[in-house]
């Protein structure tokens, strides 16, 4: 068996593992087994490779080949295992981002060893419609490579609370976003039939300038689906480079990434009410709302921690709904002992979580899991929604935007019509915030000034020990 036809094998048992490693990650149960999976696909996929390679290389490609895997492996495993998860969802965008940029180099690549080499000085000589493919395939994996590039930059800066993460909002927004595609299109027509450098450059710029207008013009509130899409931008990029180099197992591989991250983008935006092609598209059609945080809802009714224990004492039933607070504050394992206590009381505790609670899809779902909350208590939105009129304490454990009233009952709030926690229905509210401040969308939310509410200020895991000492 020579090694092309080896690595051929190897490729069909990589995307088979790595179908399976989605698989798995669709449950809870089965999410450490689905992780396994994919680390043994792209492990046998990158053995592959090099054993493809290895002999079509100098000695110093070879050299200079495992230097740069080992730097990458070092730079990846010191920054996974550094990294909190408040931070993974900015990291994840920049590692977006190194996909985006890659793809970019290749393309450039591409068009330098082909396109750029006259066929009298050596270069590879491409006639018809070959010729036409390859150029086509270069201009496309750029302008997907750029766009993925900046949008995952422009992502990471707003996750990391770098620059603001309320909507840019320039005149015309919209129509900016289509006369960039359209010009795009012009261009890849142009390149295909006379490809030269100028004119890759002038697509490279424009999608570097349109990835940054798109996420840029996208609010703090859609950040989860941003994630999310960026994820799918950068398998697309990544099939790209793909059909570039020739390579089955990167089309494949970018071909699921893609497919599946549009697809976990698409069930997002229904969860939120939101218009998947406005999220994709920059906020299309959306010319932006003002923030609320100026209105004036009255006056909060502040709470003690022992107070609260007593509430709790009382209850017969608890909910508790975690916010990104919760993982700023590393309560996860308070909110846990306390559940336990609680469980141990005879009271019924359960968890309510809402689809973009935290920054990251499932953000939620994993720090309570390393809590070790037991799954069958944690519920998904629209299981525990109809609960909360019948429940005598809900816990907002810093959530903000995720229990907005503002979303069900004021049609002029940025985030109107998005589903939340409805949480205000429930006897009694108890607050766990910093401050008065706004949420992520930048919306004040009127649940804190709500007869029924009360805030509990401070560090959250503080407060949950505080009261657990109090029970």
């Amino acid at each position: 068996m020579t090694a092309t036809s080896a690595a051929s094998a190897a490729y069909i048992v990589s995307g088979l593992l790595f179908i399976l490693s989605l698989a798995g990650l669709s449950k809870h149960e089965t999410a450490k087994a689905g992780n396994a999976y994919g680390i043994a696909g792209m492990t046998l996929a990158l053995a592959a490779t090099v054993g493809v390679v290895i002999g079509d290389i100098s000695a110093i490609g070879l050299i200079l080949l495992v230097i740069a895997v080992v730097i990458g492996a070092a730079i990846g495993i010191w920054r996974a295992r550094r990294v909190e998860m408040t931070g993974m969802p900015e990291l994840i965008a920049l590692l977006h981002s190194f996909v985006g940029l890659a793809a970019v180099l290749v393309g450039w690549n591409g068009y330098l060893s082909v396109e750029g080499v006259d066929p009298s000085d050596g270069g590879p000589v491409l006639t018809g419609a070959e010729s036409g493919i390859h150029s086509a395939e270069v201009v496309i994996g750029v302008f997907i490579g750029a766009v993925t590039f900046t949008g995952s930059v422009v992502a990471f800066l707003k996750l990391s609370a770098r620059i603001k993460s309320n909507p840019l909002v320039l005149p015309g927004k919209n129509w900016l976003n289509v006369g960039a595609l359209a010009l795009f299109a012009v261009l890849t027509v142009v390149f295909v039939l006379e490809p030269n450098l100028l004119v890759l450059a002038v697509v490279t710029a424009l999608a570097l300038a349109l990835g940054w207008h798109l996420v840029a013009s996208i609010g703090g509130g859609d950040m989860p689906v941003v994630v999310s899409m960026l994820n799918s931008y950068s398998g697309w990029a990544a099939a790209a480079s793909g059909f570039l180099l020739g390579n089955d197992l990167l089309i494949i591989t970018g071909a699921l990434v893609g497919s599946s991250g549009a697809y976990l983008s698409y069930i997002m935006c229904r969860a939120m009410n939101r218009s998947f092609l406005s999220v994709i598209a920059g906020g299309f059609g959306n010319e932006g709302s003002a923030a609320s945080a100026d209105v004036d809802y009255g006056e909060h009714t502040e709470i003690g921690a022992e107070e609260v224990a007593e509430l709790l004492r009382d209850a017969e039933s608890v909910v508790i709904t975690p916010g990104y607070g919760m993982a700023v504050a590393q309560a996860q394992g308070a909110v846990a002992d306390l559940t336990r206590k609680l469980t141990d009381r005879g009271v019924d505790v359960r968890f309510g979580i809402h689809p973009v609670a935290g920054r990251l899809p499932g953000h939620m779902n994993v720090l309570l899991a390393e809590a070790k909350v037991p799954y069958d208590v944690v519920l998904e939105m629209d299981e525990i929604n109809d609960d909360l009129a019948a429940t005598s304490v809900v816990l907002v454990i810093g959530a903000n935007d995720t229990v907005n009233p503002a979303a069900a009952e004021d049609p002029s709030s940025p985030i109107a019509g998005m589903p939340v926690l409805r949480v205000w229905e429930a006897e009694r509210v108890v607050v766990f915030k910093r401050s008065m401040n706004t949420g992520y969308a930048g919306v004040q939310n009127p649940l804190f000034f709500r007869e029924n509410s009360r805030m509990l200020f401070g560090d959250a895991r503080e407060r949950v020990e505080d009261i657990l000492r109090a029970l």
